[in-house]
């Protein structure tokens, strides 16, 4: 059996390969593999790995999960928010709230060329994964867990790298997210054609609703964003078909209390947005089972069961911010 065979076969039960081989919450890892500096989501369905090794590994630590519980209580006024009391009975008035909030602020300047983003992402089962590994095999491994990376803003190497036409520099984002059209329709279109789907030969292709979440969620995740292309992409994100809201605020990896704008990713897995309720930016994202059934895995790996309420993913961004220089914290 060829290597690219096992990998397909690592989520053989999911529609759509491309997005749970590469979920979010391994970028950290499959980036330092790659030794590119931590940015947006491979998004192709065609994506490779060099390394079957490397595959293995990833996905033993990406799938061991723990279930958690939820300690939001519904019944408790959340934190005290820029609009108000929040309207969470539908997306379109959770969304709409945030942008009308978005396109009063200002538009701060465009950071400088020679300026770093710095971001602060909670993961703490990827942290505890690794603090639990023995050393020795820490040693071997091409990747450390920090919350903590600096990301140039201007990568001209990157933008310029005609072989990877999926990634997307901060500078670019940037651009790109000022660019979009008000139209959400048309908004969705050309994200769409930004972050393309692949060719199917891995598996089903995505249908437009499913590329144009994933494609808006890639875009949310760079930083910074401009105030008022962010209110038209969330009034975009309303109307994608399948989007909810969840009608109370919920915890997130690092204890907040944030907004969940959720979406079905396949049969057993629903995808959760996080918006901060107090300045309605990107607070981060979770995956959580909502059927239980078993993974299977490359030949010789017994099969990973996964139970209703699993969390696969639960990364919280805790800060972000634009500074001078790399290891600059603000």
């Amino acid at each position: 059996m060829d290597e690219m065979t096992r990998l397909r076969e690592l989520r053989a039960d999911a529609p759509v390969p491309d997005r749970a081989t590469l979920a979010p919450g391994r970028e950290r890892l499959t980036d330092a593999i790659e030794g590119r500096s931590r940015r947006t989501l491979r998004l192709r369905a065609d994506w490779r790995i060099a390394s079957l090794g490397a595959v293995v590994a990833i996905t033993a630590a990406a799938l061991f999960v723990t279930q958690i519980v939820d300690t939001s209580d519904p019944r408790q006024s959340g934190p005290a928010t820029v609009a108000g009391d929040l309207d969470l009975s539908s997306p379109a008035a959770a969304l709409g709230e945030a942008a009308d909030y978005l396109e009063r602020q200002e538009v701060p300047p465009e950071p400088r060329s020679d300026q770093w983003i710095y971001l602060r992402e909670e993961n703490p089962e990827q942290e505890k994964q690794w603090k639990e590994m023995p050393a020795d095999i820490r040693k071997t491994m091409p990747w450390s867990y920090s919350p903590d990376s600096w990301i140039p803003y201007d990568d001209k190497a990157a933008e310029n790298d005609e072989s990877d036409t999926d990634y997307r520099t901060a500078r670019e984002s940037y651009r790109i997210a000022a660019g979009l059209p008000e139209d959400p329709e048309a908004l969705l279109a050309e994200l769409r054609k930004v972050f393309p789907t692949g060719d199917g030969s891995n598996g089903p292709r995505e249908d437009k609703d499913a590329h144009s979440f994933r494609a808006l969620t890639v875009l949310l995740q760079s930083y910074p964003l401009p105030p008022d292309a962010l209110a038209r992409i969330y009034r975009a994100l309303a109307t994608i078909q399948g989007i909810g809201v969840t009608d109370h605020l919920i915890r997130d990896a690092g204890g907040r209390q944030v907004i969940a704008v959720t979406r079905a990713y396949d049969r057993n897995t629903r995808s959760e947005i996080f918006i901060d309720p107090v300045d309605y930016s990107y607070a981060g994202q979770r995956d959580v089972v909502t059927r239980t059934h078993e993974v299977t895995g490359p030949e010789g790996i017994e099969p990973i069961a996964h139970q209703r309420g699993d969390i696969l993913l639960d990364v919280a961004r805790t800060r972000a911010a634009v500074v001078d220089a790399k290891g600059q914290k603000p």
